[in-house]
């Protein structure tokens, strides 16, 4: 009879719900036991412990957003940076840019991200086949643990293949460790295929998955968070790197008798999939965008609602229609700064709930300034300051004129004046704050710390370290000085901080709820794949209940659209966008640049579409961080950053795979470019 090792752990509950799962990592060396799958899954409370750790597989190395020693593509990619806090300041952000992957302080995340996966994988495996053994739990519990593990499994080869690219297949059997590594070794399968699968099996969990959770088991999928994965899974087939690329990167990439992986020939169809599997989860009427309702008063931590831009038709009309009623900025902000929780999310289809390592929280630590003792380390660029509209749904002044693609304008000059100020004008901005910065969409106030921004540090005890504007002139204490902490771009990061975050006098950073998939990412994915199409398409419904007819239907990708828009704050795209696929694809893009900043999307959508070669290799601009305060305007006159490497290896479409994995499994082939084992 077959054997294994079961961790029994004592809080169960922390882990299948929003509480973290670290009481259990620390209890493995406490609790062991050697049971047979019978007695495991006979017993209600072992078969739970099983469960639970088949989750635990989705966090630290392969978490979607955290910080830099976990999640590297946060900030692979052109839109956000880190400098170290310690003596080897830039020399890791300079590898990762580098596509030095195999260097040894990566090698490490990413054999585990593997190695996690595939074990996650035949965890979940092992208790689909046994569950069924149950005596306590009712049918109706049995039916929604398949789910979850079916859903877990599928989710873990969504990981692999996002970093990795087509990847072995295992299917529905154990993993028999009494065989040789020759007789186990399992062939990469095509991109397509595995896209298929994961597809597949998301279908599957979805009929066992509720519509909702409760409370307590809010961080469980459900049956809106299956067939998400599923629509991203075919988005992500149907992109062009997937789609008949004819490069010779995709040539290379083959498996062990030399078939390609990726598909050479291009289909259509592959998008009309993905806006029909989008429109699944629409469908399911249970999500919506968050929005704050609009105020006529406030303070520094909560303003007044900034009246959004009287473009005759939005601004005419409440939500979900118009912006009239709602308040955009504080509508985008506290969907990520743990204003609120999970539960009170409308648009949150998935989250790993507290279940991290070195999450959120932590990111929210590198961002804050050091005058509250953050490590004022992540920051952005100027490309996507560029990139934020302004609150007339127009490009900024200048924008992306240093590097070659500009309109000819030239950026604003001058700065907010103390008359400015008593007429009530540029109500976000303080006095001194350049007038770049001036009129923004109210995304850009939610997400960008400028130079002259205001942070509340509301948890400080003392009065006095509250409603701070931070300037990173050089000499101050959070510009450029003689030590690793400070913005090298002049530009950082407030996403996620919350008005009370701060470490300073007795501060804390408030928690955080990561947002894994929300409904704002399936909105765009079904206006994206829309927008691909010439011919029109019958494609069933997820399961079979309807047939949906897909086409690029301006009024279907106004669904996809508005809502986005709409939160923001934002009037509609001209009707000559609409008109255009070309234009429209470059607005789609722009608009998940703005959206999906800092949510980790950022580094894979350029893979997906191609476009990285030519945007991680445009050097970084940013504010000129040698000025002083008394040269504000040559600070806010943009310059390349040369701290900050700019270049694309064509081997980082896809990670390396560990060389200890191919000398294990001989038929394993490593990813174009990578080093193989000798």
């Amino acid at each position: 009879m077959k054997r294994i090792f079961l961790y029994i752990i004592v809080a169960l509950s922390l882990c299948f719900g929003m509480s973290s799962c670290q009481d259990y990592l620390d209890a493995d060396r406490f609790f062991q036991d050697r049971i047979t799958f019978e007695k495991v899954f006979k017993d209600k409370d072992y078969t739970e412990q099983w469960l639970a750790d088949t989750y635990f597989h989705l966090t630290k190395y392969n978490q979607d957003i955290g910080s830099k020693g976990y999640v590297l593509t946060m900030f692979g990619s052109d839109d956000m940076y880190f400098t170290d806090h310690g003596s080897g300041a830039g020399e890791k952000y300079n590898k990762l840019k580098n596509g030095q992957l195999q260097d040894a302080y990566f090698t490490e995340p990413i054999r585990l991200s593997w190695m996690d996966c595939y074990k996650g994988i035949n965890k979940a495996t092992i208790f689909l086949n046994y569950v069924d053994l149950n005596e306590e739990a009712t049918p109706e519990e049995i039916v929604d643990y398949k789910g979850q593990a079916r859903f877990v499994r599928a989710y873990l080869y969504w990981i692999l293949l996002r970093r990795f690219g087509p990847i072995p297949l295992l299917g529905d059997e154990i993993l028999d460790q009494t065989v040789s590594y020759d007789e186990m070794a399992i062939p990469r399968r095509p991109y397509d295929e595995c896209a298929e699968y994961i597809a597949s099996e998301m279908a599957l969990a979805a009929k066992d998955l509720p519509l909702k959770r409760e409370l307590r088991t809010i961080a469980r999928p459900t049956r809106g968070a299956a067939l998400a994965v599923r629509a991203k899974a075919y988005l992500y087939a149907a992109s062009p790197l997937m789609n008949g690329d004819q490069s010779s990167y995709a040539a290379q990439l083959v498996d062990h008798e030399g078939k390609r992986l990726l598909s050479a020939e291009y289909d259509e169809s592959k998008w009309a999939k993905a806006a029909a599997a989008a429109k699944d989860v629409m469908e399911l009427n249970q999500y919506s965008l968050y929005v704050a309702s609009s105020r006529t008063s406030g303070n520094l931590d909560y303003p007044a609602t900034t009246e959004p831009y009287k473009d005759g038709e939005f601004s005419e009309k409440n939500w979900p229609e118009g912006y009239a009623d709602i308040d955009p900025f504080e509508s985008y902000r506290s969907v990520f700064n743990g204003e609120l929780n999970a539960y009170a999310n409308p648009e949150l289809i998935f989250t790993r709930g507290q279940n991290q390592n070195s999450g959120i929280t932590d990111m929210v630590l590198h961002q804050l300034p050091r005058y509250a003792k953050g490590w004022n380390c992540h920051g952005t660029t100027q490309k996507l300051v560029d990139a934020y509209y302004i609150n007339d749904g127009n490009d900024c002044p200048g924008k992306d004129k240093e590097i070659g693609r500009g309109d000819g304008s030239e950026r604003l000059k001058g700065f907010v004046t103390k008359e400015d100020k008593d007429a009530g004008k540029y109500k976000q901005l303080a006095e001194g704050t350049s007038l770049q910065y001036a009129n923004r969409e109210p995304r850009f106030y939610a997400s960008v710390a400028f130079n002259g921004s205001l942070w509340n540090f509301q948890s400080s005890t003392k009065q006095e370290r509250r409603n701070q504007y931070v300037w990173y002139y050089r000499g101050l204490q959070d510009g450029r000085n003689n030590t690793v902490n400070w913005q090298i771009t002049g530009i950082g990061i407030k996403k996620y901080v919350k008005p009370s975050d701060s470490q300073d006098e007795g501060g804390t950073i408030s928690n955080k709820v990561p947002t894994d998939i929300r409904y704002a990412d399936i909105l765009l994915a079904y206006a994206e794949a829309l927008n691909e199409l010439n011919g029109t398409y019958q494609i069933p419904s997820w399961d079979g209940a309807k047939t949906y007819t897909i086409s690029r239907d301006i009024r279907e990708l106004e669904k996809g659209i508005h809502p986005v828009r709409i939160r923001a704050g934002l009037p509609d795209y001209p009707d000559e966008v609409y008109a255009n696929k070309d234009q429209m694809r470059k607005r789609l893009k722009r608009e998940r640049q703005i959206e999906f900043m800092a949510e980790g999307h950022r580094y894979y959508d350029l893979r997906r579409w191609k476009d990285a070669p030519l945007e991680e290799s445009t050097p970084i601009y940013g504010c000129n961080t040698l000025m002083t305060q008394d040269q504000p305007e040559l600070f806010h006159t943009p310059v390349a950053v040369t701290f900050l490497p700019t270049n694309f290896t064509e081997k980082t479409y896809f990670w390396p795979i560990d060389k200890t994995e191919l000398k294990r499994n001989k038929r394993l082939t490593q990813n174009p470019g990578w080093d193989t084992y000798d």
